[in-house]
């Protein structure tokens, strides 16, 4: 690899699932304003995550990264960022009870709009049309205006982008979190729900020993009183990318200031393609998406050129196989991991190797399987004398209907009833909650 780097160097390379602009001109303006734009995140926020997420490498926490699949502008609204806020919180909570570690809790949102896709194209009753890529691209609707990729909507993406993570700021340091005020975080329609009370219960024993402290102490206990709340997004976007990319006078390297930690994906990790070319000169924590296609030597290749110094909580390696192919393909990967002694941190993500549609057209995952590779994964691990250390999960704070199973034993028939993704399914509150405490076991 050649050791010259610029935020526009990518240029050079073969980008994958990129969109097809007709005004070139508007896309240089846009990429301009862009570049004068205040940045969304700072140097000393994507630092501080990089510290825990080595400590999470090491074992002295746990990475609990999730959220929508592709958020939609519309949802840029008060209810929803709090909703996804209130499960992340809850499942981190009891992720905390069980394993006694910290969790650094990351959030696939303020800038999780662009999204790959399998095709170019649509067609719907012999009409073709380009695929919706996320709301920074193009829109939902079937028409050719709402297809046409259009650059503005780079521009909305950082408006909505900046929007949520001032209110999330807002919410995280000014007492949303405070434990000693659980109720905040309650959403009011689950309430009665056995994954409800359990964690409910679980609460009045923490809440118990919180008073029990301070009693002791005779003060209290003020760092319960906000949480470190960080973002992610997959970075596809690479113009978008780019124009959000910024010096630090202090290090002397360049961060993606449009969030904490950006990915790449499964299908741009082509280790001579451009996302890669991009990636090893941000100075961000960043995570790679590994999948059933990608050999040991490869990986290796890849964890060298986008973490040459082998840092502590540079790199996360997010492995997605799938219920059925977990066991064939992780302990190899772990094997030549371990052979090079490289520092990477694992994470699983059970949600995209156990996608299917059903007879009807949706496009679903089954609870059981998103479960059974949990729990292969931590197996896996523990038998390779690795770390699983953390999980990343495509959920929302909503009542949706769009993964089949789980505690209230949803079915193929069930789906129709309140399915709303543009794109992937969704785990709703009660199955992530039942996740979060499946996890807190295994980390026991």
């Amino acid at each position: 690899m050649n050791t010259n780097w610029t935020p526009d160097s990518w240029q050079t390379r073969i980008a994958q699932q990129q969109p097809v602009y007709n005004d070139q001109a508007a896309v240089a303006d846009v990429i301009s304003t862009l570049g004068q734009l205040p940045p969304l995140v700072t140097a000393w926020e994507v630092d501080r995550l990089q510290k825990q997420l080595a400590d999470a490498a090491a074992g002295k926490a746990f990475v609990l990264q999730g959220g929508d699949c592709s958020e939609s502008f519309a949802d840029c609204n008060s209810t929803t960022i709090l909703r996804k806020l209130k499960v992340l919180i809850q499942m981190s909570l009891v992720l905390i009870c069980g394993s006694k570690q910290r969790v650094v809790r990351v959030g696939r949102i303020a800038g999780q709009y662009a999204k790959p896709r399998s095709a170019n194209t649509e067609t719907r009753e012999g009409v073709e049309l380009p695929s919706y890529r996320g709301d920074i691209i193009n829109r939902s609707g079937f028409t050719k205006d709402e297809r046409e990729p259009n650059p503005q909507l780079m521009l909305r993406a950082y408006e909505r982008s900046a929007l949520t993570i001032n209110y999330i700021r807002a919410l995280s340091e000014g007492g949303f979190a405070d434990l000693h005020h659980p109720e905040n975080w309650d959403l009011e329609f689950v309430r009665n729900t056995p994954g409800s009370r359990k964690y409910q219960q679980l609460l009045e024993s923490l809440s118990d020993s919180i008073r029990f402290m301070e009693v002791v102490s005779a003060n209290e206990l003020d760092q319960l009183s906000r949480v470190d709340f960080f973002t992610s997004h997959e970075g596809l976007h690479l113009l978008h990318e780019q124009a959000l990319t910024r010096q630090d006078q202090r290090q002397n390297g360049f961060y993606n200031l449009s969030t904490h930690m950006p990915w790449i994906g499964d299908r741009t990790r082509a280790i001579d393609g451009a996302h890669v070319e991009y990636f090893r000169g941000i100075k961000n924590p960043i995570g790679v998406k590994v999948g059933n296609t990608i050999a040991g030597d490869e990986l290796i290749d890849l964890v060298k050129v986008l973490n040459p110094e082998n840092a502590p909580g540079r790199l996360t390696l997010i492995h997605r196989f799938g219920a059925e192919k977990i066991a064939g393909r992780l302990p190899m990967l772990i094997n030549a991991v371990q052979q090079s002694n490289l520092n990477v941190l694992w994470s699983c993500d059970p949600m995209h190797g156990n996608t299917q549609a059903t007879r009807n057209g949706y496009k679903t995952r089954s609870f059981d399987e998103i479960t059974s590779e949990i729990l292969t994964a931590f197996r896996i691990h523990k038998e390779c004398d690795s770390r699983l250390s953390g999980i990343h999960l495509e959920l929302t704070g909503e009542d949706v209907t769009e993964c089949v199973g789980g505690p209230a034993n949803l079915t193929e028939s069930d789906l129709h009833r309140d399915y709303r993704s543009q794109v992937d399914p969704r785990l709703n509150y009660e199955q992530a909650m039942e996740i979060a405490f499946l996890l807190s076991e295994e980390m026991k």
